[in-house]
């Protein structure tokens, strides 16, 4: 009986000693798995990168005004971006690229803000978009430079002149860890509303 007893003593000192093991947390562990609930939408920044909409080939000028195809574009655009919550709109200062952006900051109801392409995320540009949700339009070379500027890595290359359709998204979480993502979007037969 003796024996018994010490037996099941040092199988309950043993099972105790386990889960306590297992359930272990470090003052350190425990502030990352708060930090981690209190993560919120409105504390990481979000942004949708595209190029702008199909341009008028013909036009003898260095700033062409979108084809009718990509007026389509652009209105996809903004149909696509609907339930984005975009808060600012960002583009460079051609023709092409306001005519895109302008079907989704009228949607969403706010103005169109430059910027230089020579001038990718610069401070200023980082505060006014910090935890914000946000739609740069740019060019087959400066959105993927734009891109990877944020990511601090050479992950994107030029966009194909032909191609109009690609949209990018880049996050930076509060705790700065960034992802992307690459989708495309091919253009609508036919935009509805």
């Amino acid at each position: 009986m003796k024996y018994l007893t010490i037996i099941l003593f040092s199988i309950f000192i043993a099972s105790c000693k386990q889960e306590s093991k297992e359930n272990t947390n470090t003052p350190e562990n425990l502030s990352e798995i708060d930090a981690d609930k209190n993560f919120t939408d409105k504390n990481k920044t979000t942004y949708y990168f595209i190029r702008h909409a199909e341009k008028d080939r013909k036009a003898e000028t260095n700033d062409p005004h979108l084809t009718s195809i990509g007026m389509d574009r652009a209105n996809q655009w903004a149909k696509i971006l609907a339930d984005k919550n975009i808060e600012v709109v960002f583009s460079t200062s051609y023709q092409r690229t306001i005519e895109t952006a302008k079907p989704t900051a009228d949607a969403v109801n706010t103005t169109i803000e430059f910027y230089k392409p020579s001038k990718l995320y610069t401070k200023e540009f980082q505060r006014k978009t910090a935890g914000k949700t946000v739609l740069v339009v740019g060019h087959s070379d400066t959105t993927p430079l734009f891109i990877n500027k944020i990511l601090g890595e050479d992950k994107y290359k030029n966009i194909s002149d032909n191609e109009n359709g690609n949209l990018y998204t880049v996050i930076i979480h509060p705790n700065g860890r960034k992802e992307s993502l690459l989708e495309n979007f091919p253009l609508s037969q036919k935009v509805t509303d």
